[in-house]
């Protein structure tokens, strides 16, 4: 089981890898032509609002109902009900995502008005995002119906496919920029082009399946209605979810221009570690959760949520150590080029900061939502969610407020802190949950795991600490020597924690021991 595991999520890892590194690829670029300023921000914010819906309809809601009674059909049933099962909830899913992508092309200007309010003193440049909305917001639907596909690939355990789609917007985006470095418009172009070029990308696969039946309408069909119910309580969670993206957001175009900027490019450097990783194993433990759960095998059920929990710790302490310790250098080096300043530089990097502070919790609710939505148990994670997010909200508002008042600069930086926040508090209600119903046992060896990465992570921040320096002698640098410098520091980390786990007895075959042997 754990080999399986490790080698699906090894071949989702290095397909996302490919497209964060794009991704950051595409930051630079963005960074490079436009800097952080009233047009990026005007871009951002409209490919911000479908992909918030993406959220909600796509990797959110949808993904985790629809998982688990599409494996149980696989599994109980015969393939032709599994075809049929698809017609519907294709059919139907994409009929609901029309009608929303329609109204929200018609409602752009006054989605712009009403979720931007800081574009409300530039007319210019509210009528830009609106028009820049008009070309984004179909994106939702086009990714929407890529999710579904990618999900039921997921399921017959074809992970490349799914995983390499998003490579396509990054170098849609990246093409689109090249080509034009004086209109963000060409960018909205290359985002609505990559959605549909992500969709046409899943057929062959599903072809071959003989999972590609011609989609039909039926609201009311009892298994669509069985993924509306599990959706509902899922739906509302992201909703408050994006609720709190939203709020920050807003907030950031009313601090100044470029704080949606900053707030994105610190984001971006978050997620690269996330999206290599974290989101790899949530993959791909969602089915195989879901298969041990159908075969009502809870042993197995929780030594497979043992092995997420170690890869991600395993992985994850030194990339928050990391975007903490090298938040200066890493933006510096990244980022600093071309129309990005040096107080791009400076603020960007305390968003970085407030993020890696966060990011042991962003990762863990990967792992451990999966082990409610297996279980079709959808409402504790919305509630878990909820209240996080009402404590990340509070946060948000107060910093807000307070920097304002006391007109102190980076009133941005509580914006992230407050989604950090959030993250924390999620985990950590989860964790307890399941913990508290039994659903997960820890396997023995958790006491030797967690000294080894104690001792190791202690060892590579102090090489960390010692490599990054002052931000101000980056910042001379030029780009290909703050780039040389970088890449001698992460290496000399990274092999220092590798060697360290080494020398402390861990080695890669214990990430494969069932939970009997658990991590030596």
């Amino acid at each position: 089981m754990s080999r399986s595991l490790l080698k699906s999520t090894s071949v989702v890892s290095g397909l996302t890898l490919a497209s964060r590194v794009l991704g950051l690829v595409r930051e630079i670029t963005l960074a490079r032509a436009f800097g952080a300023g009233p047009l990026l921000d005007a871009f951002f914010i409209a490919l911000m609002l479908p992909n918030l819906g993406r959220r909600i309809f796509a990797e959110g809601a949808f993904s985790q109902a629809f998982v688990p009674v599409f494996t149980e059909t696989r599994t109980q049933q015969g393939h032709d009900q599994v075809r049929d099962l698809t017609a519907v909830v294709m059919g139907t899913l994409g009929a609901i995502l029309t009608l929303v992508t329609v109204i929200g092309c018609l409602c752009a200007p006054l989605m712009v008005w009403a979720f931007a309010p800081g574009f409300r003193a530039d007319p210019d440049q509210a009528a830009l995002g609106a028009a820049l909305l008009r070309w984004t917001f179909p994106y939702l639907m086009f990714i929407s119906l890529t999710s579904m596909a990618g999900s039921i690939l997921n399921s017959y355990g074809q992970f490349a496919v799914p995983a390499a789609a998003p490579v396509i917007l990054n170098v849609c985006i990246i093409a689109s920029a090249w080509i034009s470095a004086d209109s963000v418009m060409v960018l909205a172009y290359a985002v609505f082009l990559a959605g549909v070029l992500q969709l046409v990308s899943q057929l062959p696969s599903l072809m071959k399946l003989r999972l590609l039946p011609r989609p039909r309408f039926a609201l009311r069909d009892p298994r669509v209605l069985r993924i509306g119910k599990l959706m509902l309580p899922v739906v509302i969670g992201s909703s408050v979810a994006q609720v709190s993206l939203l709020l920050n957001t807003s907030l950031a175009t009313l601090i100044a221009d470029g704080a949606v900027s900053w707030l994105n490019f610190g984001s971006r450097l978050m997620e690269f570690p996330t999206g290599i990783f974290a989101i790899a194993v949530g993959t791909v433990i969602l089915p195989s959760l879901s298969s041990r759960h159908t075969e009502r095998s809870p042993e197995q059920f929780s030594s497979t949520l043992d092995w997420g929990l170690r890869t991600m710790l395993l992985l994850g302490l030194p990339s928050a150590v990391g975007l903490i310790v090298l938040g200066g250098p890493l933006t510096a080096a990244i980022f600093g080029h071309g129309q990005f300043s040096d107080h791009d530089i400076r603020m960007t990097t305390w968003v970085v900061w407030a993020y890696g502070f966060g990011f042991m919790g962003f990762a863990l609710v990967k792992v451990l939502v999966p082990g409610f939505y297996a279980r079709q148990e959808t409402r504790l994670p919305v509630r878990f969610a909820t209240i996080g997010l009402a404590a990340g909200m509070a946060l948000s508002l107060v910093s807000f407020f307070a920097t304002r008042q006391l007109k102190i600069e980076g009133a941005h930086v509580g914006l992230a802190l407050s989604t950090s926040l959030t993250a924390w508090v999620n985990s950590i209600l989860l964790y307890r949950r399941l913990r508290s119903d039994g659903i997960y046992r820890p396997s023995p060896g958790w006491g030797r795991f967690g000294l080894r990465l104690l001792v190791a992570n202690g060892l590579m921040t102090a090489v960390a600490l010692y490599g990054a320096g002052n931000l101000a002698d980056w910042i001379a640098l030029d780009a290909l020597n703050r780039a040389l410098r970088l890449a001698v520091v992460i290496a000399a980390c990274g092999a220092v924690y590798f060697l360290s786990l080494w020398a402390l007895g861990l080695r890669p075959r214990h990430l494969l021991m069932g939970r009997r042997g658990g991590a030596a």
